[in-house]
């Protein structure tokens, strides 16, 4: 059995700590330039060097995005970013661009390459040539089987990574080269703007017929013709292991905190309890999948992994979230009160119950006795997003715990 990575995203410092604490072997982050999510809020080269400090800490791995599809004029950029990467020192560089990979086999030879799945990795004969460039590791392509990925394994180096997605949003276009949201408003998929238009509402209008909207209907309320639901694979570790893949990566550097804790914790455990014992792994999997859905969520598919897939891979009838469960905020310190200094992200109130989820994996309900802002006045809710509050609870948490509350559905 190969050893397993469970890669996580990081969107922030705050982020890279939760998915340190709550289960990954290796984080991928976004600086400030040459990354694929414009809207994330990146790293300043700072926080990378802390983040770094902290990951490595705890025996956690840090590889930093730089996989845009570069132009001329992004090059030379590129070559100042990587020398001051050189001086930062992250475990690896993920990279789609060849011109890119070049610079970096000149400016950063010592830092490993990793061929991002932006490179429509489907074939052994690819993973070879990036193998015989210096790469250490290509992501598959999402629109690869098991199957696939298994003669890829048997074709290539034993020492060439594989890395494949595990969990997270589906593109509907290839690997992510989708050209919607440039062309209705100009903001680049390729350069990490998208605006995401695969999950608008669509209706048909006729040559002759202009302002006539004729509905592309499942139901009366519309379709969602290119709305893919998410990929989980959570009820399929033992066949993800046995494919030879290296490293399971999670997809989603824009989610919150409560998002990469909840499916960070839950694949961990999975993965591990497999390791132990296939038979621990299948008595925990009801769990599993509970904790996964406490996600929010556009409902489950496999994506590509056994087969292309079929029209229940689609939701045709909205372009809605399913949210189980609201985040309220990550402890920070605790005082000599054992009063607990949170950033507060959505609004609760004094007598409410909310959950507390700790890495090991426990869940904890506790009652909020008190709310107090940063003068210590009290308040009955914290309304304010952002708001720093100290809360009491009925159950004292621990630096790193996530508060959340479930949603009456």
């Amino acid at each position: 059995m190969r050893d397993t990575e469970l890669l996580i995203p990081a969107g922030s410092l705050e982020v890279l700590k939760v998915a340190v604490l709550y289960g990954a072997d290796a984080v991928y982050l976004g600086g400030e330039a040459f990354g694929l999510r414009a809207k994330a809020r990146n790293f300043t080269n700072e926080e990378i060097v802390e983040g770094i400090a902290f990951a490595h800490e705890h025996g956690v791995k840090v590889y930093i995005t730089a996989n845009i599809l570069a132009h001329n004029d992004d090059l030379p950029g590129v070559e100042s970013y990587f020398k001051e990467l050189k001086e930062i020192k992250p475990d690896g560089l993920i990279i789609s661009d060849p011109g890119v990979f070049a610079i970096a086999r000149k400016v950063v030879p010592e830092i490993e390459i990793h061929i991002s799945t932006q490179a429509n990795n489907t074939n052994y004969g690819t993973y070879l040539f990036w193998e015989q460039q210096g790469a250490k590791r290509v992501v598959s392509a999402r629109e690869l089987s098991l199957a696939e990925i298994k003669e890829i394994r048997e074709r290539i180096p034993d020492d060439l990574q594989i890395e494949s997605f595990i969990h997270g949003a589906m593109c509907i276009s290839y690997s992510g080269r989708c050209l919607l949201s440039n062309f209705f408003t100009g903001r680049d998929a390729n350069q990490g703007a998208c605006t995401h238009p695969c999950r608008w509402k669509y209706a048909v209008v006729e040559e002759t017929r202009p302002g006539e909207y004729m509905p592309v209907y499942e139901n009366e309320r519309g379709t969602y013709i290119f709305n893919s639901k998410d990929l989980c694979m959570i009820e399929h570790i033992p066949e993800m292991i046995e494919t030879g893949i290296d490293s399971f990566k999670i997809e989603g550097r824009m989610k919150t905190a409560l998002y990469v804790a909840t499916v960070a914790r839950a694949y961990r455990m999975a993965i591990d309890a497999y390791k132990r014992s296939p038979e621990e792994y299948r008595s925990n999997l009801e769990w599993y999948k509970e904790e996964i859905g406490k996600c929010t969520n556009r409902e489950f598919t496999t994506g590509f992994y056994f087969g292309k897939p079929l029209e229940d891979s689609q939701i045709y009838d909205n372009n809605t979230y399913v949210t189980n469960y609201t985040y309220l905020g990550t402890a920070g310190r605790i005082n000599d009160q054992g009063l607990c200094r949170l950033e507060q992200k959505n609004k609760f109130s004094v007598g409410e119950t909310v959950e507390i989820m700790k890495p090991s994996g426990e869940n904890i309900q506790a009652a909020v006795e008190a709310i107090f802002d940063e003068e210590g006045n009290p308040q009955q809710s914290a309304p304010h997003a952002r708001q720093i509050i100290d809360v009491k609870l009925s159950t004292v948490p621990e630096p790193f715990d996530i508060l959340r509350r479930k949603e009456l559905l």
